[in-house]
This record gives structure tokens, sequence and C-alpha cells, in this order.
């Protein structure tokens, strides 16, 4: 009995030498607002995030906000609303994206977050990139917020931007 109480830590340190460290994988969390308008007619803005390289061609789909509810995916008409998405990515996919596209969401703040490890980021080269958020809202504005930043990132960092209209504060928290 005394022996086999010996034997337990050194199997465990044999154990933990043997197994390859789990170290976290990178991160990348977005907090968008949209904001309480003062208006007459008030409709959910439809949200595109996405990540967008130099050249900007579409690196990642993160998520897509719109109406999908609506009998005969009536709702996917105004997707091209959100022009720069539309143009760039939104036009090749077909509608509902698994893990992208989901429901408007309402007034309030909302967080994404993204694991290096899992799609979409899973293979996301290193280099400069840019987090895009564009919104468009029926018989509303269009806004684009755009924040720049460097893929793994070496350290923690918090940037952020603000729209004026249909978006309220973004921000990217990057975890290396």
């Amino acid at each position: 009995m005394i022996r086999s109480a010996r034997l337990l830590p050194r199997a465990g340190l044999l154990l933990a030498l043997l197994l390859p460290a789990s170290l976290p994988a990178a991160g990348l969390d977005v907090t968008l607002e949209i904001p309480r308008l003062n208006v007459a007619e008030y409709h959910r803005p439809y949200v595109a995030v996405w990540i967008e390289r130099p050249d900007h061609s579409v690196a990642a789909n993160l998520a897509v906000w719109y109406d999908d509810d609506m009998k005969g995916d009536e709702g996917t008409k105004w997707l091209k609303d959100m022009r720069q998405w539309w143009r760039r990515s939104g036009r090749t996919l077909t509608m509902p994206v698994d893990g992208v596209s989901g429901a408007t969401r309402p007034v309030g703040q909302h967080q994404l977050r993204f694991d290096s490890a899992k799609a979409p980021l899973k293979g996301l080269a290193p280099g400069k990139y840019e987090l895009i958020v564009e919104a468009a809202r029926e018989v509303g504005g269009r806004e684009v917020v755009r924040i720049p930043f460097q893929w793994p990132a070496a350290s923690a960092q918090q940037l952020k931007a603000s729209g004026d209209s249909e978006l309220g504060e973004v921000r990217l928290s990057l975890k290396p």
C-alpha cells in the first residue's frame, strides 16, 4: 500500500510531462451597441460583422443579423442594403449561414466571442486586418464602423470606434 501511494505522484508527474500543454487559444471579442433612436417608425437594423484584409477582401464573416423569420426568406431581399458587406461577400453566400447568421437584435449592447481554434478564425493568417461592422435600417440610415488590428495580438488589446447614428460604440478585445 505504501509503495503504490509513492508511485501516484510520480505517475502524475510523468503523465503531465508526456501530455502537451494546453495553451489557451487566441481570441477576439466584439461588443457592439445598437442605440435607441427617437424616430417615428423604428425597425431593428440589419447588421453584418466581418474581418477584412488590406486589399478589402473578406477574411472571415463573423455575424449577419437580418429578419430571418419572414415567410419565403423575404428578409434576405434587404441584405443588399448593407452595401459594403453585400459587394464583398454577401451576394456569394446562401443564407442562412450556420454559425454566422441570425435574427436582428434589439437596442442595447451585444457581444460576440471568437476563438482562434474554431471557425471562423481558425486558419486566419497573421497580418493586418480591419474589423468592419455595417448596419442598415429600413426607413433609416446606413453606417459603417472600422477598427484596424494586428492578428494575432502580441498582447491583450482593447480597441474601439463609435458610429454616429445606426451604431453606437463598437469595441474589439484581442487576447494573445
